[in-house]
């Protein structure tokens, strides 16, 4: 008999490890994170008492929520598994103005039948990166803001200026996602103490060995975003992954000139009505689970 049950701590493994399987490349502390933004955000699927899929379908405000994490086990795939954990996650956002998700390019058409539209392509972009090699010409400062760490600048500064970039505020995940133990976050900082764009990189687990994924990365002007993707490059060896939003083209710009080359790409998704231009300052996602 199949159940859909909420998530809860000592399932926090199982779902990683779905994540990683999938090659989502989830980063370290990502899934606490999506647990943790809303009351409860992550329903796993268990069939004869062993886990089989989850779901995250995460409320940021009555306006705004995100639908990701969606997986079933291969071998339970076509048994109405899926079909059952969706239906879950649209009952939970029921009351939500407008649902955003990442779309698979296989499923963009079962996604449209539930209402549905696509917004645009999103990219993930992938490099080999090596501290010893150049990062590119640009200088390492600008003489209107400073790059600095986090413990440099006020959390609040950086949430006033996400909420003026992203779709919707985000005040409890950006603090979670921002201070959480694994990985750096620079910001631009003005002489006022204002933010004028910042950039996470953290530890990611690939389906083989670990590598680093970059985000939230959103800045003023496409100087600005090369000046922090370096900040957060810098002493970062590895595999580096940037899930880049169809709309902002100077993203891709900036990583095809470092030698960043495209993966997979998936269709952002929305059911509702957004605003639009709303990304044109995000250079880099947080993670495609929660937008």
């Amino acid at each position: 008999m199949l159940e859909i049950r909420p998530f809860t701590p000592a399932d926090l493994d199982v779902v990683t490890a779905l994540a990683r399987e999938q090659d989502f490349a989830p980063g370290i502390g990502d899934i606490e994170i999506y647990a943790n933004t809303d009351r409860q955000g992550i329903w796993l699927a268990w069939q004869d008492n062993a886990p089989v899929g989850c779901i995250a379908a995460v409320t940021y405000n009555p306006d705004y929520a995100f639908i990701g994490l969606f997986v079933v086990k291969p071998e339970h795939r076509g048994k109405g598994i899926g079909h059952q954990l969706w239906q879950h996650a649209l009952k939970t956002l029921s009351s939500v103005q407008c649902i955003g998700l990442e779309a698979a390019v296989q499923m963009v058409g079962f996604y449209e039948r539930a209402g549905f539209q696509k917004d645009c392509i999103t990219t993930r972009r992938q490099m080999l990166f090596r501290s010893e090699a150049s990062l590119d010409a640009s200088p390492s400062q600008r003489s209107d803001v400073a790059v600095v760490p986090l413990s440099e600048v006020s959390l609040e500064a950086i949430q006033r200026y996400d909420e003026r970039h992203e779709i919707s505020p985000r005040p409890h995940f950006l603090e979670l996602w921002l201070r959480h133990r694994a990985g750096d976050v620079f910001a631009a900082r003005d002489a006022e103490g204002e933010c004028h764009g910042y950039v996470r990189i953290r530890p990611c687990l690939l389906p083989i060995g670990e590598g680093w994924r970059v985000g939230p990365w959103l800045a003023e002007d496409p100087g600005m975003a090369s000046l922090l993707l370096n900040n957060a490059l810098d002493h970062h060896n590895g595999v580096v992954l940037i899930d880049t939003p169809g709309h902002n083209p100077s993203a891709k710009t900036i990583l095809s000139a470092r030698g960043f080359k495209p993966m997979t790409s998936t269709v952002r998704m929305y059911k509702g009505v957004i605003p639009r231009g709303h990304d044109r300052n995000v250079y880099g996602l947080a993670c495609l689970e929660l937008g």
